[in-house]
């Protein structure tokens, strides 16, 4: 019975095996073994190991359905017959009450044990998937998953197209296979997401879960359909597991994204501060790459998750935006400390870039996530400030030197050009003009303030006594400085134009000798401007 057994000849075997169970019943209901129990112990065990080495075959038929390459329908239809005989054989579970009965006439459950073994070639097929290890390659467990689904898919196809054919309809062979290949996946899947994973690796698992499991190119495909049902299979990871994945995903995302950051931050130092490398222009605007930076950062990462779930889309996006909120006051730490150190001629150009970036960067995401952008639009408002501060305090630490020496004795003597001034201040406000609006404007408008404040400030603080030859020279130099300045800051866009006759009126003032007339000199000038008293 044995060499019928590892021949595979299992209806002979079953019916030699089934005879022989037949005759040991017989013989024990004849009262045979009343003197000698345990020869009847014996030939039952052999009946039951006879039976167990049936069962062992048919696990191994199962097995080796998907190992071969080469289905053997015959053995299939011969399995699926052997089973329904030996159901036949053994309707019920009773036994008699015997030493050793329970051995002979109970069922096999061979059907069961169909059942298991189809579950364990499902796990068997599952781990045989090649897996590179990190070593060897860094995607090493997409690679993992697309083999997986490619070898799993085939044998599914192999099931649909030829298993099924050996199988009558009761034993809904393609469900059973779907849902051990299912439970085995599920299990393998579990295992992977315990191990230690970094970003990539966690989005590529729950990637491959949310779209390409039941996608078309795994148990969708067009080709399995219809005998492929996915429609009653349990989730393929526990609620818990999958929310544990995607907490680890959002964890991990935190890292990478407050490194992209830092890198943003490293090149705008090392790329373009340090080397003084000037800012891009664009529809007549200064241009920083920042906002395209960061949003880089936000449509990547967030749409990413969104492919994953709205939940955490959600998430990603409220922490893209916290790791915003604490990047700009960093950039602009380092951007001030910067400035502060270095006179570089690409100071002005960047400010007015980021400040452009900035704004662009809040239209930006509102267009792109309808994200709530108040806070960021506050910090962005107090770094506007701050930008704008250093911005004057730079351009009183140049233009000071120079109004100090006007209505000096050198200043008068002086021969240099009458534009001096106005070319150090130019060298700050020359740039607004390519500030976003208003706030290009309203800079420009307070440069325009300072500079004639400024000089005013100089000219009526009490001097030495001039004659009435250096009283008209100084009230011409005055009206000439005063014409250049008014016409350069003009020409680059201030709207300031009622600033022009401040230092005239004073000039006048001072080249006047008439009392009268410097009289009415000095009403206009309080009429034009009520606050110089």
């Amino acid at each position: 019975i044995n060499e019928l057994i590892q021949k595979r000849q299992l209806l002979e075997a079953f019916a030699s095996i089934k005879l022989m169970e037949d005759e040991t019943i017989s013989e024990r209901d004849s009262e045979k073994y009343s003197d000698n129990p345990q020869e009847f112990i014996r030939k039952s065990k052999d009946v039951d190991l006879l039976y167990n080495s049936m069962t062992n075959a048919i696990q191994s038929i199962v097995e080796e359905t998907l190992e071969d390459p080469t289905l053997q329908h015959t053995m299939l239809t011969a399995m699926v017959t052997l089973i329904a005989r030996e159901e036949a054989a053994h309707p019920n579970t009773d036994s008699a009450a015997h030493p050793g009965s329970d051995l002979l006439g109970r069922p096999r459950k061979w059907r069961e044990q169909w059942r298991e073994a189809v579950n364990k070639s499902a796990r068997k097929r599952v781990l045989k998937a090649p897996m590179p290890s990190r070593e060897d390659a860094i995607s090493w467990l997409g690679l993992h998953l697309h083999f997986l689904q490619e070898h799993l898919r085939k044998d599914l196809l192999k099931i649909k197209s030829s298993v099924k054919k050996c199988y009558p309809e009761e034993y809904q062979v393609c469900d059973t296979y779907v849902e051990a290949f299912h439970n085995a996946v599920a299990s393998h899947l579990q295992e992977l997401s315990q191990g230690p994973l970094d970003f990539q690796e966690v989005y590529t698992l729950l990637d491959w879960v949310a779209n390409t499991y039941h996608s078309e190119h795994f148990l969708g495909h067009p080709e399995l359909k219809p005998d492929v049902k996915t429609e009653n299979l349990s989730l393929l990871l526990t609620p818990a597991n999958w929310d544990k994945l995607k907490n680890d995903y959002i964890d991990s995302a935190k890292g990478n994204i407050k490194s992209y950051f830092g890198n943003i931050l490293r090149l705008e130092v090392k790329e373009k501060w340090e080397k003084e490398v000037h800012s891009e222009e664009k529809e007549n605007l200064y241009h920083a790459s920042l906002s395209f930076d960061i949003q880089t950062i936000f449509v990547e990462h967030v749409k990413l998750s969104r492919d994953i779930s709205r939940s955490l889309e959600t998430k990603m996006l409220e922490l893209c935006m916290a790791e915003l909120l604490e990047f700009i006051p960093r950039f602009e730490q380092e951007f001030m400390e910067w400035s502060t150190a270095q006179d570089s001629p690409i100071f002005v150009p960047y400010l007015v870039a980021y400040i452009n970036s900035f704004h662009d960067l809040v239209s930006g995401l509102e267009k792109a996530f309808q994200v709530n952008t108040e806070q960021l639009q506050k910090i962005l408002a107090a770094l506007t400030r701050n930008f704008t501060n250093i911005f004057l305090t730079k351009l009183r630490t140049k233009a000071q030197p120079l109004l100090k020496r006007i209505l000096t004795k050198k200043w008068i003597l002086a021969t240099e050009r009458p534009d001096l001034l106005a070319l150090a201040v130019s060298q700050f406000s020359e740039h607004l003009q390519h500030m976003r609006e208003p706030l290009g404007q309203d800079l420009l408008h307070e440069v325009h303030k300072y500079v004639v404040k400024e000089y005013v400030t100089q000219v009526i603080k009490p001097r030495w006594k001039m004659n009435r030859e250096t009283r008209q020279k100084v009230s011409r130099k005055m009206s000439l400085e005063a014409k250049t300045i008014h016409n350069v800051l003009i020409d680059q866009g201030s709207d300031a134009d009622w600033l022009l006759p401040a230092i005239d009126h004073i000039a006048s003032i001072i080249g006047e000798e008439k009392k009268d007339k410097i009289k009415a000199y000095v009403k206009e000038l309080c009429q034009d401007y009520p606050d110089i008293r």
